[in-house]
């Protein structure tokens, strides 16, 4: 139910567009006068404002300010006495959307209304999610025909239409978010957004405002009202990735937002209801979290309804030869080269390797190989040279004494440190955040290093 403010200071006025909209099953708010209307607009975020222009205290154009300043996705709509109407030229100039002269007809006001809210529709979707859904095919990125897949596939397919809430499981780099895709596309929810957060990747005290969004002046740098991600998922999926590594404060937000249906932004006074479907996922055993205390056990009970386990990729090794066709052709079609031809011997090796990565692990090295790939076929040494590259030459460790012609202690010591980065960013699957985890340096320090030393790629 969109929410609408009417801002004019002819109370006949008001009560005529109020009841109205009320009619038209719109959330209506009034205001006498712009200050009144201001003050509205600094406590919650509206669909559409219809503002008069002359008023006292506070004329239409400092509502109009204070709306693009406050929430600029949201529409306005003035309306002016004078005939010219030139101020609503200079309104629509300033961002307002259209302009009504008045008096005016109640049908011509019903059309322009239902124009500036579809066009707050239009403007509040993302895009990117918009493509992303068109051009998605139900289980076209999920490749696997071994048992442990095929019971996978038969899972989201019975649960796909529910409305239970979904807790994937799994090591890293299995595909758990291409599932949550999956169960999304497959279900009567896939017209509407599809809304992917890694839990771990973002920040603790920025976490709850990109979920649950903010109110102006909350925080230090909330300088507009924003809408979190549950607001932008509305009517459709949330898939909250490394959810194990959720605060315990985040943990009680999301077990209200799943048994009430409703939150309250970072600063805000205003409950939010929203119709959204959570899949989370997580590589941790949240069982032992529960027991151990960092993972509250009402929250588990809820998000675990419908569980699926990803198996490992050692564990459904049948479905490597599939795999790497798959990523053959994909990485070939995207750098548009020939597809590769791997030889027995190198299959062999493929089959042998314990892909600690899983899934992530086989798809970087295939596309490594299509990179480099220069037509021969693919030996078994071209993978093993693959698996087991040598990115950097290895420090003959460090001297416990100084050597008679003396030692070039910079480059020594940019050798051992440069080594490390690498191992720790291998280790944490290409993670920048875990990599600098691992090595105990804050972010900005890793990145620094990192820089130093030309070391390009990973995801944050």
């Amino acid at each position: 139910m969109e929410k609408i403010l009417i801002v004019d200071d002819e109370r006949g006025l008001r009560e005529v567009l109020s009841i109205m909209l009320k009619r038209a099953g719109y959330v209506v708010t009034e205001a006498s006068d712009g200050e009144e209307a201001i003050g509205h607009v600094n406590k919650e975020i509206f669909d559409l404002v219809i503002t008069d222009l002359r008023m006292p205290k506070a004329d239409g154009m400092a509502v109009l300010k204070a709306v693009k300043s406050s929430s600029p996705e949201t529409v306005v709509l003035v309306i002016t006495a004078f005939a010219t109407a030139d101020s609503a030229v200079d309104a629509m100039k300033q961002g307002a959307y259209d302009y009504l002269t008045k008096p005016f007809q109640v049908d011509e006001v019903q059309l322009i209304i239902r124009n500036a809210l579809e066009k707050r529709r239009l403007s509040s979707e993302n895009i990117l999610l918009k493509r992303e859904m068109a051009s998605q095919s139900s289980f076209a990125q999920i490749v696997g025909q071994s048992e442990g897949m095929q019971k996978v596939f038969d899972v989201v397919r019975k649960v796909a239409d529910a409305k239970s809430n979904v807790l994937i499981c799994g090591e890293s780099g299995t595909g758990k978010e291409l599932v949550a895709r999956a169960i999304h596309y497959n279900s009567a929810r896939s017209p509407m957004p599809f809304v992917a957060v890694n839990c771990s990747a973002v920040p603790e005290t920025l976490l709850e405002s990109e979920l649950f969004g903010h109110m102006k002046g909350s925080f230090t740098g909330a300088m507009a009202n924003k809408a979190g991600l549950f607001e932008v998922a509305n009517g459709g999926t949330i898939f909250l990735d490394e959810i194990g590594d959720t605060t315990p404060t985040i943990q009680v937000k999301l077990l209200r937002v799943i048994q009430e249906r409703e939150f309250r932004r970072v600063g805000g006074n205003q409950d939010i209801k929203v119709d959204v479907r959570i899949v989370a996922a997580t590589n941790k055993d949240l069982e032992k979290a529960v027991a151990d205390g960092s993972f509250r056990e009402d929250l588990y009970y809820r998000l675990d309804v419908i569980p699926i386990r990803l198996p490992p990729l050692r564990l459904r090794t049948g479905d490597i030869p599939l795999l790497v066709k798959h990523f053959f052709d994909k990485f070939a079609q995207d750098s548009g080269k020939p597809v590769p031809v791997l030889t027995p011997e190198a299959m062999h090796v493929l089959l042998g390797h314990e892909w600690r990565g899983n899934v992530r692990e086989l798809e970087s090295l295939i596309e490594r190989v299509v990179t480099f790939s220069v037509g021969a076929p693919v030996s078994d040494e071209d993978i093993r040279g693959w698996l087991h590259r040598v990115v950097t030459p290895q420090p003959q460790g460090v001297p416990t004494d100084l050597p008679e012609e003396g030692l070039d202690l910079e480059a020594l010591i940019d050798g051992i440190e440069k080594e490390l980065l690498l191992k720790a960013l291998e280790r944490s699957m290409w993670v920048k955040k875990k990599a600098a985890r691992l090595l105990k340096l804050n972010t900005r320090s890793f990145r620094y290093r990192l820089e130093k030393y030309a070391i390009k790629g990973g995801r944050d």
